[in-house]
């Protein structure tokens, strides 16, 4: 079956996608990205001292917030969006107004296929987003619906519809996305192999997802897509992403909706300081052996029939079983419910508000 996500399907999509880029640097590193980005829309979250001038490279249509526009955009609920943190993304989904978001970090650069052709990631994602995922019966040659692929002999033909995909989660060459004690003991290492493959994680499984390379469905799985609190003032960083993905996938199931990873692959440039990785981590690394049980016995009531309503009992789980881990979770909690609500805020129902305070648009 072919994907219906073909190129000329995406390249319609330019109204319809946000790309979103957490910095605390210029933002050089678009020049290289500028065949794929021009005429998409960017929205820049720049994180740190709101007072430096971040620099981006003439030709592109972004929006550029910082720490004062998350105050005065969200007022006494800023405190949910993390500080000194690429968390700090998630202000980005929040201001959005289209149906897809591309999150990119800013030392993530184009990367090339075996060929040697450069790859569009952005293309990749929505050609994920646009098919559907089958995480109810696993295809053997995985994505089922990209050309010169199907569903296999024994493949139930009740499944064979799929489900809309809520998310699509890319990977690294060069430097992996590995924690700190992995690092230190590996610190050579380096991913070299393309492999030419999506597939849906299966209902009922986990991932760790990395923010640095991910795409989703805001209309459909966006409010879950909260980073948490992180960074500056909390005891954790660096679990921003896997918060969000376990929070995503659990919620995902529950609707029946599909989570992709694979392809695309982006160049990951430069390995962060394993010894400042472990500062931020090791309590999430002690505290993932009871996240990863909890998230795995979540049960969400079938009166959750959105996102919101899913992350809100969600929050409620969190409070009830994870406080008694650390008071962080009952914190955290809290940051969950408040998001919601300036997600509601933010993106009321019915037509498209056109109220939205604006940060600095070029």
């Amino acid at each position: 079956m072919s994907s219906p996500g073909s190129a000329a399907a995406t390249a319609i999509l330019k109204e319809e996608v946000d790309i979103v880029i957490p910095t605390i640097r210029n933002l050089d590193f678009l020049d290289m990205w500028r065949p794929f980005f021009e005429g998409y829309h960017l929205i820049i979250v720049q994180d740190g001292d709101p007072s430096k001038v971040i620099k981006v490279p003439e030709g592109f249509d972004y929006e550029l917030y910082n720490r004062n526009d998350i105050n005065r955009v969200l007022g006494p609920k800023a405190h949910c969006i993390s500080f000194k943190d690429s968390a700090c993304r998630c202000f980005g989904f929040l201001l959005s107004k289209k149906k897809y978001i591309f999150t990119i970090d800013d030392d993530c650069f184009v990367a090339k296929d075996p060929s040697g052709k450069e790859i569009n990631a952005l293309e990749q994602h929505l050609k994920n987003l646009l098919s559907p995922s089958t995480p109810f019966f696993f295809n053997t040659l995985y994505d089922p619906y990209r050309e010169g692929a199907d569903f296999v002999r024994g493949y139930p033909f009740s499944l064979r519809e799929g489900v809309p995909t809520a998310a699509s989660h890319g990977l690294w060459l060069n430097i992996p996305d590995y924690d700190a004690p992995t690092q230190l003991v590996k610190p050579l290492e380096r991913n070299n192999r393309y492999v030419d493959a999506v597939m849906t994680i299966p209902k009922g499984t986990l991932f760790p997802m990395c923010g640095m390379n991910l795409a989703f469905n805001r209309e459909l799985i966006g409010p879950a897509m909260y980073f948490g609190l992180m960074g500056d003032g909390q005891p954790i960083g660096r679990y921003d992403d896997m918060w969000a993905g376990w929070c995503v996938k659990v919620i995902s199931d529950h609707l029946g909706l599909g989570v992709k990873t694979g392809l695309p692959y982006i160049w990951h440039s430069k390995a962060s300081n394993p010894f400042v990785n472990l500062k931020k981590e090791y309590k999430g690394i002690y505290w993932q052996e009871e996240l990863i049980p909890f998230f795995q016995s979540v049960s969400l009531p079938k009166e959750c029939t959105t996102a919101q309503k899913c992350y809100i009992e969600l929050s409620k789980q969190v409070k009830a079983k994870l406080g008694k881990v650390d008071e962080y979770f009952n914190k955290l909690a809290d940051a969950m419910v408040t998001w919601i609500e300036a997600w509601d805020e933010l993106n009321p129902s019915g037509p498209k508000s056109e109220a939205l305070p604006n940060g600095s648009a070029k």
